[in-house]
């Protein structure tokens, strides 16, 4: 009997150091967007994140799009890709990835009281309303886009669609004021910050928004694999935890000026010109970062009625929201 106890005893020891000496899990936080994506903030604060070199360790490399973001997911190279709702399907559908989940919010669009992205058309230009577009050229960042989406879908609902009744072009956010005042297009999309660039205003208006075309979007969402949440949970929701943190003190109002301070560090840019930023004239961000499935039902649906997938999906089957639902409780 006091050799079995003794042996219990031992065992029992030797799981806890393996378990202290466990290596933290390598969570790769993939990211497009300056600002807009947490993961390009994130370790701005990691004073905040208590968990972080303990449990797991991040790595934040960034990509150009999504497209090659799904690439990197489908080989393994990326644990968490920010994922738009339309590149979302697409990689279920088209790429193969059934066992990808959305884990979380990054930010919706649409949403009453919260900014909405904007179309634009020259002030004195011949486009007085959506049919008037029809013969003209229209600018998209990348057909198969969240923002492509929008802008298809209000045309189509106006009877017009692409080749048959409009050109579309591709071009960089950064390029689009400039193509438009050279009548090169007749339609930009202007998403943050480029739709406050005063010069912008001064030679265009808005047509309509994202909100008029396809109402609330569940526009960035973060996704994973269900292998590496099944292997990695406890590490997530560690993460996931320190995460909330740092989402809920960017979005506190009480912080702004650090946080202007931040993205003029992260952009380059005079901390003045970023006085939107996490409030109400930005996107709405969920404070407990649960996304909004409903809508990101609705903008799949929209997908697939636009050609881009094959066939509508059940996105409630593709969630796993359990892990920042725990990580939120242990902040209550």
């Amino acid at each position: 009997m006091r050799t079995l106890k003794a042996l219990l005893a031992a065992l029992a020891a030797a799981v806890t150091l393996g378990s202290a000496n466990a290596e933290p899990v390598v969570i790769r936080l993939a990211w497009v967007a300056p600002l807009s994506n947490w993961a390009s903030v994130w370790m701005e604060k990691k004073d905040l994140a208590k968990h972080l070199g303990k449990s797991y360790t991040l790595e934040t490399p960034r990509f150009a799009g999504t497209p090659p973001m799904v690439t990197a997911m489908a080989n393994n190279a990326v644990d968490i890709g920010n994922l738009a709702y339309s590149t979302f399907p697409i990689a279920i559908q088209n790429a193969g990835m059934e066992d990808l989940r959305v884990i979380s919010d990054e930010f919706q669009d649409g949403v009453p009281g919260h900014y909405t992205n904007e179309f634009y058309v020259l002030k004195d230009g011949p486009v007085q309303k959506v049919e008037d577009l029809k013969g003209k050229v229209v600018a998209t960042n990348a057909a198969g886009s969240a923002i492509d989406i929008a802008s298809r879908a209000m045309l189509k609902r106006h009877g017009l669609e692409d080749k048959r009744d409009y050109t579309l072009v591709e071009a960089p956010f950064p390029t689009m004021r400039a193509m438009l005042g050279e009548k090169k297009v007749d339609l930009i999309p202007a998403v943050l910050p480029f739709s406050l660039d005063p010069e912008l205003k001064k030679i265009s208006r808005p047509l309509f928004s994202s909100r008029d075309a396809i109402g609330v979007s569940q526009f960035i969402m973060w996704t994973a694999r269900k292998p590496f949440l099944d292997k990695n949970r406890a590490a997530m929701v560690d993460f996931m935890e320190d995460t909330l943190r740092i989402v809920r003190w960017y979005i506190d109002p009480k912080n702004q000026k650090e946080v202007m301070e931040i993205a003029a560090k992260v952009t380059k840019q005079p901390p003045e010109r970023f006085t939107w930023l996490y409030t109400k004239q930005d996107y709405f961000r969920d404070p407990n970062m649960l996304p909004n499935l409903d809508a990101l039902q609705s903008n799949v649906r929209m997908t697939k009625e636009l050609g881009f997938i094959k066939s509508d999906m059940d996105v409630k089957k593709y969630a796993d929201l359990g892990i920042v639902q725990e990580a939120a409780q242990r902040l209550k």
